[in-house]
């Protein structure tokens, strides 16, 4: 019988098909969501913010930011027997939720999160094959490792799967 386990806000999880992952909320936040197509074990991060060293003191919440959350999530599922060389992504979320009249990068926090996160995948050289991001709306997803469906609703906005 297989699980859908919860990712939290700020958090992550990996798992094994036939389980799959899934999080609620995702407003600003990004979702990342990690696959090694072979051995079928799958991670997925709930990013809240962008970079970790923009924060002065100890980083005590890895999966907090997109810098340390995804390399934490890839190091996880190394140690479930993926291979980096072969995880792909797909990610969801960043949304602008608030209208304002100055675009302080304090409201553009989904925009940074999604340029944080491809950044690092980059630097992972992690391809990301497919995204749903920006907008003005939230998302709740689930990932299944197993097809690397990613599936994905909005309120109003029906559901979609990349």
């Amino acid at each position: 019988m297989s699980e859908v386990i919860k990712v939290g806000m700020a958090d992550l999880k990996t798992c094994v098909s036939p389980d799959g992952l899934t999080t609620l909320g995702l407003g600003s936040c990004v979702g990342v969501a990690l696959r090694d197509p072979v051995t079928k074990i799958g991670g997925l991060a709930h990013v809240m913010l962008p970079d970790s060293k923009a924060i002065s003191g100890p980083t005590v919440n890895v999966a907090k930011f997109a810098d340390t959350g995804i390399e934490e999530c890839v190091r996880q599922m190394e140690a479930l027997g993926a291979k980096r060389n072969r995880m792909t992504a797909k990610i969801a979320g960043g949304a602008t939720m608030f209208a304002t009249q100055g675009k302080s990068d304090l409201v553009k926090v989904g925009e940074r999160n999604v340029e944080a996160t491809k950044k690092k995948l980059a630097e992972l050289k992690i391809p990301i094959l497919a995204e749903d991001t920006g907008a003005n709306y939230g998302r709740t997803v689930i990932f299944y490792p197993e097809t690397g469906e990613y599936t994905i609703r909005a309120v109003g906005k029906g559901q979609t799967v990349i």
